[in-house]
């Protein structure tokens, strides 16, 4: 059983890690409530705050302008976006080991009771549903 349970963990961080980057772009994958829009507010709080760090807005090119400031915002969602997931590992973790497990899991058993011989259940050894006739 530990053994199943520290391969569980493995694979399912693993998992977890070469997820991350899909999770991170695809709400419809795994919506991490409410942290989206967070993550949006922060990028638009670098557009401002981008604004306001030029000092003369009228002596700037507006294209510059709006691409330093549209540059600013994706880097800011781009960094909440992954700390958010960095936070959430665990629980991605946490769940692929547990969806591994059960598979493992559900693989053995049925791998088992195919193998044993009529009469006996995968838990108890060949021969033990065998009736014995002779002395004990």
């Amino acid at each position: 059983m530990r053994a199943l349970v520290a391969y569980a963990l493995v694979v399912g961080l693993c998992a977890a890690v070469a997820v991350a980057p899909m999770l991170q772009r695809w709400d419809w994958l795994f919506p991490m409530p409410g942290t989206r829009s967070a993550c949006e507010a922060v990028g638009r709080y670098e557009v401002i705050r981008t604004r306001a760090a030029v000092a003369e807005p009228a002596g700037v090119d507006a294209a510059a302008l709006a691409y330093a400031q549209e540059s600013g915002r994706r880097k800011a969602v781009a960094g909440c976006l992954a700390s958010t997931t960095t936070l959430w590992l665990p629980l991605y973790g946490a769940g692929a080991a547990v969806l591994v497990g059960a598979g493992a899991w559900y693989r053995d058993r049925n791998r088992a009771g195919r193998r044993s011989p009529a009469g006996s259940s995968p838990q108890e050894p060949a021969g033990a549903g065998a009736r014995r006739t002779g002395p004990a």
